[in-house]
């Protein structure tokens, strides 16, 4: 048969590369060629055409890429926060009505505060950052701020199943600067607390989408203008934000005049280093101890028994002449006093929960303390809540998350006393000790009555592994930032009396000063290796008498956890108990 393809003209595509640029030939190859020949020649020039058209293809897109801004579409916002585009991230829309510009509560949650609240009691949206807590209505066009009322020009709305407020009326809760660029709909939002640099572009230049090679060109910045610098690279490219509010990549050495247009602003601790707090309790109607002409060495906090709730839901002081040379002796001695706040006494889980239960009363409590706070002069506050509700426990973080901003903004610090995680409903369910730890300053483990004054079995207040397993608990399980950890101890034990069938008769507590003169003096005691304590055991008469130890061996074995954990510091309970050498201990353990 005759070859179809005997008189077909075959060519091959030669590619001519040069600095004209790219050229084309076609050589014409001999006709007569057999069928396996023009098979691989064609093969060949089907080869040659996709790379020459890759050519093509990769040489318009640089063109584009160097030379041109692809067109967007400006019909969506941009929101850019802290130089950051998240707009892909946003639950609801940027809303912008009447010149308004509103963002979901949602997002809000999301990029500015995550404990945002809805009151459907008062019908207000409470918002929290930083020093400020603040209040916004649905109806009314105003704002309270740290108690202050303000007139606003928008207020919060619903739309669907999403709340809407105007940010532009958070901007001095959230300490933000918002500019709508209209040109190219981006919402910039910065914080005022955050560093900010700036500099000057050195030439004519493309903003590229990314650093690589081939990259679409997101805007064009001209010589002069000044742009935020982002972030500066190893690899010779730095991230800056245009005046059009787009981010990308120019070369590092096209950036000049470097200046820092804001600083970061950083909070500042009470404490230099690990708190040392000794609770000073002395009941709610005993008048303040007299400590004038003594020191505590090491100590740094003092706290003593001010202040409590009475079954009005009213804080009642407990100062008078007595407290306030208190007051005057932790002053001289340079001492941070943050006095317990506590809600001990029966009928106060019910009169807790009714404070908890409503916005207003937790409002006016609060303002209560902050008025103390001022009144006195005082450090901080240490919040001793105790024996409530299970179904209380988050209205208890909300009155945490809305106190902490009026501390923050006097400069006070903030002490919540927690238990361990695991216990009963009203005892230890009560607490959400991630909040907790999230929003106050410190979080104190109360790392003691492992078997309390209501315990059925006789065993010790504070054993190492329990204490340790606790630590844990708060560390991995509850996500608490070590350094706001203060582990508490107790300056006590108790001595457990049963009976020949092994039942409770009596527990009374022990001041470590009395243990010595408590037990006989030839009782034999035993060290628990897990527990870090001496226990002992003798009888009376026909009952048993039984103690787990606490000296200065478990408790310098309990105060190396706060190194091993990098905890914030120690707490004692209480003043009067130690023996002369705790303070020492306590010392050289911090240090």
């Amino acid at each position: 048969m005759k070859n179809p393809f005997h008189k077909t003209k075959i060519y091959d595509i030669v590619v001519i590369y040069s600095k004209e640029g790219i050229k084309i030939k076609m050589k014409k190859q001999p006709q007569n060629m057999s069928k396996l020949e023009i098979q691989k020649k064609k093969k060949r020039i089907i080869i040659t055409f996709s790379i020459i058209v890759a050519i093509i293809v990769l040489a318009i897109a640089a063109l584009i890429a160097n030379n041109y801004i692809i067109t967007e579409n400006y019909k969506t916002t941009n929101l850019i926060i802290n130089n950051r585009n998240v707009t892909e991230y946003l639950k609801g829309q940027v809303l912008i009505q009447d010149g308004k510009i509103y963002l979901s509560k949602q997002d809000l949650g999301s990029f500015f505060d995550k404990y945002i609240y809805e009151d459907e009691e008062t019908d207000k949206i409470i918002t929290t950052y930083d020093k400020k807590i603040a209040e916004l209505s649905f109806e009314k066009n105003e704002i309270n701020i740290n108690g202050a009322d303000k007139r606003t020009s928008a207020h919060a709305m619903k739309q669907g199943d999403m709340i809407y407020l105007p940010i532009e009326e958070l901007k001095d809760v959230y300490d933000i600067e918002i500019n709508h660029i209209k040109d190219t709909n981006v919402l910039l939002i910065d914080s005022i607390t955050k560093e900010q640099l700036k500099a000057v572009i050195t030439k004519d230049l493309p903003v590229k989408a990314t650093k690589k090679f081939i990259a679409r060109t997101v805007d064009r910045v001209k010589k002069g203008e000044c742009v935020i610098v982002v972030e500066k690279n190893e690899d010779g490219y730095a991230k800056i934000r245009t005046e059009r509010g787009k981010i990308g990549y120019v070369k590092t050495n096209k950036i000049a005049n470097e200046v820092i247009a804001r600083q970061n602003i950083e909070e500042e601790k009470q404490i230099d280093g690990k708190v040392n707090l000794v609770w000073d309790y002395y009941s709610q109607s005993a008048t303040a101890p007299d400590r004038k002409g003594t020191t505590i060495d090491g100590i740094n906090v003092v706290s003593p028994a001010f202040f409590a709730i009475n079954e009005e839901g009213k804080v009642i002081e407990n100062i008078g002449t007595q407290g306030q040379a208190y007051l005057d002796w932790a002053k001289e001695n340079e001492y941070k006093v943050w006095p317990m706040l506590q809600n001990a006494g029966d009928g106060m889980m019910r009169v807790t929960s009714n404070i908890m239960n409503h916005y207003e009363n937790r409002k006016e409590l609060i303002e209560e303390i902050i008025n103390k706070c001022m009144k006195y002069k005082l450090d901080g506050i240490n919040l001793d809540f105790e024996n409530m509700k299970k179904e209380d426990k988050d209205l208890y973080s909300r009155f945490i998350i809305e106190l902490m901003p009026r501390m923050k903004e006097l400069g006070l610090t903030l002490s919540v006393d927690v238990t361990a995680p695991d216990g009963g409903d009203t005892w230890s369910m009560c607490f959400d000790r991630h909040v907790i730890g999230d929003v106050a300053d410190y979080i104190v483990f109360m790392a003691y009555d492992e078997y309390g004054a209501s315990s059925n079995k006789s065993g010790t207040t504070a054993g190492l592994n329990w204490v340790e397993l606790s630590l844990k608990k708060f560390l991995e399980t509850e996500e608490i930032e070590s350094n706001k950890i203060i582990l508490a101890v107790p300056l006590y034990t108790r001595l457990w009396t049963e009976n020949a069938n092994g039942e409770i008769v009596k527990q009374s507590v022990v001041a470590m000063k009395d243990i010595d003169n408590t037990i006989p003096s030839d009782a034999k005691k035993e060290w628990k290796e897990d527990l870090a304590q001496n226990y002992v055991e003798y009888k009376e008469g026909n009952n048993t008498k039984k103690m787990w130890i606490e000296d200065n061996k478990s408790l310098q074995a309990k105060l190396e956890l706060i190194s091993k954990y990098q905890l914030g510091g120690v707490a004692s309970w209480e003043k009067g108990m130690e023996t002369e050498e705790v303070w020492k201990i306590f010392k050289e353990a911090l240090q």
